[in-house]
């Protein structure tokens, strides 16, 4: 079936778009005549172009290379107004110059209307017919958008000599078989919708503008209409819909086939940046890029949709990757032929490794130091001694021999089912067996796990998934009527039986039993299980707490996650033979990795604050436990529920050796009732996060050492309230930026641990971290660690992984976690709060915790946040406050306690307001969101409405 056709009504010579469309420099416009290749009689189109070649002429710069940029459908050239400004203004200021050809393809923006359909095939020729009319020669860079991107690829394919890297923001090359096409591209089809949605009327234009977020303005609105404002200008806006290969049969779908193939043999750097939140191309199409050009680096913008190029600064990412994979060398040659500057000037363009690990030789453990995370299963499959307790619905201890056995069954069976090593399997179980022996099974066939916790939230949880894209899902009932019912993607399997109807409704492929039982079959049979993962193969994915933004996927390969379980071996002796209670899932997790007795206690993992003392005695009591590790949330209900402790319940608990509690600030007062609990305990607070996941530790007697110590540095006495010492602050950082004078505070979370180490990188006046890394004391700016155990990448955000790394030392890995804090004259580490949240005054550099720790001094607040509001470098300090008895209403403070606030800060404090809780993240349920409180308080300050925050 060929495609629908629709009348072409004109033929119109190409034209300049009019003046005044926001964003768009008249100077880069210019019009070219192109013959088209093959036609009779050598017939001539008209192409309308942006060029900011004329700019760097005069600028006196010699591009190292030409940036081709393609459109798609409905949009024109005035999409890439964005990068011919950003690369302009990057090329003046001495930074590498990139000229930038943006086209109007032919029946599309202000170039000519042809009076032909114009198939695939033809415009990709219609491509190199322009590149060929423009002299154009290497090294070229292409950029394509929706089906511009296909064009864009087929002329890659077909000009390999030329190419030096591909960038795509979304789009397809591939149509699966049997899958249906994007919906609102299947409503455009329809019978007797196509014309008139697409050029009788400008709603598919009008709905593709809709697109943006935030939506766009009307002026740029009508920057995008400018070329399409009648009936019969809009013909290629049809022409293009039509010419999607829907059908097998389709005359363009040959074209695409070869474009898609063609693909894979391009071996140039690619740049993949993509919106999630695309109704047309959606994360399946990523994937499908990705597989065929697993080289790429891909950067999925949260919140973002079709209309990347408005929604987020693609210009500011492209050039920077730009600036990564692109090597200067003077070779012989000319960069482009512009009819502008040419020189002998070339650039040779890096392959840039993969994201996805190479797996290496089984000796690489040994040289690693480590083991695999299955080890002890190994070890000890033939011990009948505990390995695991379930807590619900009763106590079932489980033995490593039945721990080994369902391991290599389930393992079995998933390989019988088609999982493959590299595929990702999605965990949706609560902490059980179940989910040890799932999680084990899948890391020993080389599956990565995807591990999203439910206390994201649903919304939270949605976006995780679906960016991890998994091929698998396994989960309990609430798990899969989720993902059944918000379309998460995976083929699903589920760890108890349903009745068939049930089954087949929420598209349940198999159940944990059966892969048990065809495990079995497998393993009688003598079928082996597949070559053991190596340290650098892909073991997980584990997703961020969301507290600071989106839930970013941290991936660990199998190496990083021994070095966290040897970590955890090396600081706290957990290993054979330790019993190890797990309020925090992850943890108990690790627990067969380490050889050692786990068990979660009886709450709901996803509520933190549901933890009893009851239920942690039990645990211990059931694995005679010497290791218990809780949450700072589940922390704050264990205390408040230790009356209802039994005798047996207190002589349970002083078998503990060692405590600990992270994830958040935990104060000293907290940690000491929580000690009490637990008499014979060397009471720990760990400082990590999920890419690192223990970095400093520090014990209560630590706590109490430092506070001690910097009172007594201060000459100022701590400051007791509630029975809980509040250390004062220590010096702030010596930097002139900084202002000495107001001390910066922060928690004390101790030294490194024994495979951790960690600098600081200075504050600027701006809050940038641009100081060298650093051991000196009493010097605020960002934490920067390097361990084993630290992450290998973020899923699909190459943006945030290039940020996060950190230089300095050759050949070592930093990671920036973020925070922000200093080292004292011990070397223990100080936390002042979060990059993101630090405050730019007038004055100088501010961080929130020691004013919050000031404040919370006061008796009558039991909860500070301490907050900027304003343009970076003029912000006005707020403090924003939960008070005792906690307020109904939000409000400003009294005008008492606005003194006393004010005078324990030091500095100009422009508002304190009151509130009736301080927003927190879901996970912990105890970090404060401080962002969110700005944009608040912003709004407050401004005249608005009195709302909660």
């Amino acid at each position: 079936m060929g495609p629908r056709r629709l009348p072409v009504a004109i033929s119109d010579p190409a034209a300049l778009p009019p003046a005044g469309l926001p964003g768009l420099n008249p100077v880069w416009s210019r019009l070219t005549e192109v013959t088209e290749s093959g036609s009779a009689g050598g017939v001539t189109h008209g192409w309308h172009l942006l060029d900011n070649g004329p700019e760097l002429d005069a600028l006196g710069v010699i591009p190292v290379g030409t940036i081709l940029c393609v459109h798609g459908n409905p949009t024109w050239s005035y999409l890439w107004r964005g990068l011919l400004a950003s690369a302009t203004e990057a090329a003046a200021s001495g930074a590498p110059a990139w000229r930038v050809i943006a086209v109007d393809q032919l029946d599309m923006g202000f170039s000519a209307r042809t009076g032909r359909f114009r198939p695939l095939a033809r415009r990709v020729q219609d491509l190199g017919d322009l590149t060929d009319a423009l002299e154009l020669t290497g090294p070229v860079i292409t950029f394509g958008h929706d089906w511009g991107g296909v064009v864009s690829l087929g002329w890659a394919v077909d000009h390999p000599e030329l190419l030096a890297g591909v960038m795509l923001l979304n789009t397809a090359v591939h149509q699966p078989a049997g899958d249906p096409i994007p919906a609102p591209l299947r409503l455009a089809l329809g019978r007797g919708i196509l014309g008139p949605a697409t050029v009788a009327t400008p709603a598919f234009l009008a709905t593709t503008l809709a697109l943006a977020h935030p939506p766009l303005s009307a002026a740029v609105k009508r920057g995008y209409r400018a070329p399409y404002r009648t009936s019969a200008r809009r013909g290629g806006i049809g022409g293009f819909v039509a010419d999607i290969p829907v059908a097998p049969e389709h005359e363009s779908r040959a074209e695409l086939d070869r474009i898609a193939e063609g693909v894979r043999l391009l071996a140039s750097p690619t740049l993949l940046l993509w919106g999630p939140r695309d109704p047309i191309f959606s994360d399946r199409y990523l994937d499908d890029l990705v597989e065929r050009m697993p080289h790429a680096r891909v950067h999925r913008f949260e919140g973002a949709g079709h209309l990347l190029a408005e929604d987020a600064d693609y210009a500011a990412a492209a050039l920077l990757w730009l600036g990564d994979a692109v090597v200067s060398a003077p070779l012989e040659g000319s960069v482009s032929g512009s009819g502008s500057a040419s020189a002998s000037v070339s650039v040779s363009v890096s392959v840039e490794p993969s994201e996805t690990p190479v797996s290496g030789g089984l000796a690489a453990w040994a040289a690693a130091g480590t083991h695999p995370l299955w080890h002890y299963l190994n070890e000890l499959q033939a011990s009948d001694d505990t390995a695991l307790v379930d807590m619900q619905p009763a106590p079932r201890a489980v033995s490593w021999r039945l721990l080994s056995l369902r391991v290599r069954q389930i393992a079995a069976g998933l390989v019988h089912i088609g999982v493959k090593p590299g595929d990702r399997v999605s965990l949706l179980v609560p902490p059980s067996a179940d989910l040890t022996a799932v999680l084990y099974a899948c890391v020993r066939i080389g599956a990565v796990v995807v591990v999203a916790d439910a206390g994201l939230g649903l919304a939270g949880l949605t976006r995780a998934v679906r960016g991890a894209r998994p091929d698998f899902v396994v989960g309990a009932a609430p798990g899969l009527l989720a993902a059944r019912a918000l379309g998460w993607p995976g083929r699903k399997i589920s760890v108890a039986g349903f009745p068939g109807p049930m089954a087949r409704l929420i598209g349940v492929e198999h159940t944990l039993a059966e892969l048990i039982s065809l495990g079995q079959a497998r393993l009688s049979a003598g079928d082996a299980l597949p070559a053991e993962p190596a340290p650098s193969d892909a073991a997980a994915v584990l997703f961020t707490s969301g507290s600071t933004g989106p839930a970013k996927g941290v991936v660990y390969t199998h190496g990083q996650l021994s070095a966290v379980s040897r970590a955890l071996f090396l600081q706290y002796g957990v290993g054979v033979g330790t019993g190890l209670v797990a309020g925090f899932a992850p943890f108990a997790l690790l627990g067969p990795a380490l050889g050692a007795r786990s068990v979660t206690p009886d709450m709901d993992v996803t509520a933190p604050k549901t933890l009893t003392a009851s239920a942690v005695a039990s645990a211990v009591a059931a694995i005679d436990a010497t290791v218990v590790f809780l949450s700072p949330a589940a922390l704050v209900n264990v205390v408040a529920t230790a009356a209802a402790l039994t005798p047996a319940d207190h002589a349970a608990l002083a078998g503990v050796q060692h405590f600990l509690s992270a994830g958040a600030p935990i104060s000293e007062s907290l940690l000491a009732q929580a000690a009490a609990l637990m008499p014979e305990a060397t009471a720990h607070t760990p400082y990590g996060m999920t890419e690192g996941l223990l970095m400093a530790d520090i014990t209560l007697d630590g706590i109490r050492a430092a506070a001690a110590s910097v009172a007594q540095s201060e000459a100022v006495p701590a400051v007791a309230r509630d029975g809980e010492s509040v250390p004062a602050p220590p010096n702030t950082a010596n930097l002139p930026a900084l202002d000495t004078a107001n001390p910066a505070g922060g928690v004390c979370v101790g030294g490194s641990t024994a495979t951790t180490r960690i600098r600081i990188s200075a504050l600027d006046a701006s809050g940038a971290s641009v100081g060298d890394l650093s051991e000196e004391p009493d010097v605020t700016g960002e934490i920067v660690v390097s361990a084993p155990h630290v992450k290998d990448h973020y899923d699909r955000l190459w943006l945030t992984e290039r940020g996060s790394r950190r230089g300095g030392i050759p050949g070592e890995r930093w990671h920036r976690t973020g925070d922000v804090g200093h080292l004292d004259s011990a070397g223990r580490l100080w936390v002042e709060g979060r990059m993101p949240h630090v405050i730019v005054t007038a004055d100088g550099v501010v961080t929130p915790v020691g004013p919050e720790q000031r404040i919370e001094t006061l008796l009558d607040v039991s909860r500070a946040a301490f907050v900027g509001v304003g343009p970076l470098g003029t912000q006005q300090q707020v403090a924003v406050l939960e008070t005792v008895p906690p307020a109904r209403r939000a409000h400003r403070a009294p005008e008492a306690l606005a003194a006393a606030v004010r005078s324990m800060v030091g500095t100009p404090v422009a508002a304190v307001l009151v509130v009736p809780g301080l927003p927190t993240d879901i996970r912990h349920n105890s970090k404060i969101d401080r962002s969110r409180l700005s944009r608040w308080a912003t709004g407050i300050l401004s005249g608005g409405r009195w709302v909660k925050p």
